[in-house]
């Protein structure tokens, strides 16, 4: 429980005073039964009617602290819990948000889902569990136990090996518990990884007709999920049960027992009714005891997966130098890289090149060979596993991470808008942008087109990841936003990859006349490439060629294959 030693310490005091509360509760309900063993033994036995008003005036005044005590513990348990399960959420998500992109691919979406709602919310239930019902039932166990023996030792032995198997089936308990609260930690995760994936590709599945494919995936999962929680459930179901028959063999046997040794005079009746009692709230306690356990045994398996996001690798910090990029010449020298999870080959090979302040380079080439990898090398997504990439003579892993983010602007493949308005997505690249500055871009990236004819234009709503666009006028809200960034490095990884060949046209000729200064054009379109001052070609990872258009016709095969298939199909239509 280390990783919430910080949680506790913030609320020592009230998770003091609630702990407080519970023993004055404890020591109240404890008071109880020898109180009416005093009522019994000496005053109904003996006939003293001021001794039974008495001693039932005092009965009904530690009833009502024992009420006032509890109320106060519930209110304080409920607020420590609940604030901690806040704090721990935000935690979490601030540590997912600063994710290193590994341990992006490392753990899935739905399974960060689930450790940031479902965990939190075990974590949370056990803290106010803790605080109300953990400490108060070892307490009320131990002092029922200690006051038993005054009470009666012979008797007593009959209590001590009850409270003994007692707590050999809780131990077993936990151990068989353990692992089956794992696997339904994870199974949820599964099951909202399914629905998830559903609700991304809902268009995909309806266009296709799939819906019993989907059906069935979720049937499987829920069918999954469903048995691991009855496999968990039943050693609760199997154990509780024989907890609860060893406890009430005690009170039988303490039941007859007491009954031989009045007989002989060696106890009275209000001691063996005390007795009774005592072992009933023993009884009541280890109940509670194996409710909390069980109750531990999930906490432990979600505290191992919210420490798993915790200790996480972060993304890369600043490190030695807080220089700014003015002007962004790229250089890669001998690059090679390999995705931490992939398959283990690289991505890139030994890729070296050089690319002039205020230049346009496309990188082109087949479906697998590295384009997107280079993308996000310059944005450090990932560092190189050897080589380096600099920018204006700067190694980037030499500098401030956040620094280096900000002097690039990325229009990525799927373009990703978020809710709210139109202009809230562009401006999002620059939250400070005027609107001028954003009416500019969106003209360069040819979206003020459609977004004049909308019935709020600027101010118009999108749906979740912008649902109520086309694929085409998201990708042009997605470059609008990357040029009003304004940044030095300007990279669109085949971001115009849904726009007709004339859109096209027309947003290449508005970047250029914003001279938004060096841009790196990812494509799958030769006509895309040919118009770059450079223009790299990759093929597995390696470059196959580099240099201008005309030069990469007569040396590059892989280049001109391309060209002529690609201006081949243009003629042919």
């Amino acid at each position: 429980m280390g990783i919430y030693k910080k949680y506790f310490s913030k609320y020592k005091v009230l998770f003091i005073t609630a702990i407080l509360f519970v023993l004055l509760e404890a020591l109240c309900d404890l008071m109880q039964p020898t109180i009416m063993s005093k009522i019994i033994d000496d005053g109904i036995r003996n006939g003293q009617l001021a001794l039974i008003l008495r001693y039932g005036l005092l009965m009904l005044v530690i009833t009502a602290c024992g009420a006032v005590f509890a109320a106060m513990r519930n209110i304080l348990a409920s607020k420590v819990s609940q604030n901690f399960g806040a704090d721990l959420r935000e935690d979490v998500f601030k540590k997912i948000i600063i994710f290193s992109e590994s341990s992006a691919d490392r753990i899935e979406s739905g399974s960060l889902i689930t450790r940031m709602t479902n965990d939190t919310s075990v974590i949370t239930q056990f803290i106010n569990g803790l605080m109300r019902i953990f400490v108060k039932a070892p307490v009320m166990c131990i002092g029922s136990i200690i006051l038993a023996i005054i009470l009666s030792v012979k008797l007593s032995v009959i209590l001590l090996a009850a409270v003994a198997v007692v707590t050999v089936l809780i131990v077993i308990s936990m151990k068989l518990s353990y692992a089956r609260f794992t696997k339904v930690q994870y199974a949820i995760d599964k099951i909202n990884s399914v629905v998830q994936e559903y609700l991304m590709g809902v268009r995909l599945v309806k266009a296709f007709g799939r819906y019993e494919d989907e059906e069935k995936k979720f049937d499987v999962s829920n069918t999954g999920l469903a048995e691991k929680s009855i496999a968990s459930q039943l050693v609760i179901a199997y154990f509780s049960p024989l907890m609860s028959l060893s406890i009430n063999l005690g009170i039988v046997l303490i039941v007859f027992f007491g009954s031989v040794l009045f007989s002989g005079g060696s106890i009275e009746v209000g001691k063996i009714s005390a007795f009774l009692s005592y072992m009933a709230q023993i009884l009541a306690s280890l109940i509670m005891i194996t409710n909390v356990f069980n109750m531990f045994v999930r906490t432990k398996a979600s505290t191992e997966r919210i420490k798993e996001v915790l200790t996480s690798e972060e993304d890369f910090k600043a490190e030695k130098s807080g220089i700014k990029p003015d002007s962004a010449e790229i250089e890669f020298k001998n690059v090679t890289f390999a995705y931490p999870n992939g398959s283990g080959l690289p991505a890139l090979k030994d890729l070296s090149f050089k690319l002039e302040r205020g230049k346009t380079l496309a990188v082109i080439g087949p479906t697998g060979s590295g384009k997107s990898t280079l993308a996000w090398l310059c944005l450090r997504f990932y560092d190189v596993n050897n080589g380096s990439v600099s920018i204006d003579n700067v190694d980037i892993r030499e500098m401030d991470t956040e620094i280096l983010r900000e002097s690039v602007s990325l229009a990525p493949q799927k373009s990703m808008l978020f809710s709210g308005t139109i202009r809230d997505n562009i401006s999002w690249g620059n939250p400070g942008a005027a609107t001028e500055q954003i009416i500019e871009a969106s003209r360069a990236a040819q979206a003020d087109e459609f977004i004049a004819r909308m019935p709020e234009q600027y101010d118009s709503l999108l749906g979740q990841a912008g649902v109520n666009l086309s694929g085409g006028q998201k990708q042009r809200i997605s470059i609008a936003r990357a040029l009003v960034r304004k940044s030095p490095l300007l990279i669109l990884d085949d971001s115009t990859s849904a726009l007709d060949a004339v859109t096209e046209v027309k947003v290449r000729r508005g970047i250029a006349q914003l001279s938004v200064g060096t841009v790196i054009i990812i494509t799958q379109r030769i006509s895309t490439a040919m118009n770059a001052d450079r223009i790299l070609v990759l093929d597995n990872g390696v470059r196959v060629g580099f240099g201008s258009h005309k030069e990469l016709l007569e040396s590059c095969a892989i280049y001109k294959g391309i060209f002529d298939s690609q201006i081949g199909e243009e003629f042919m239509q």
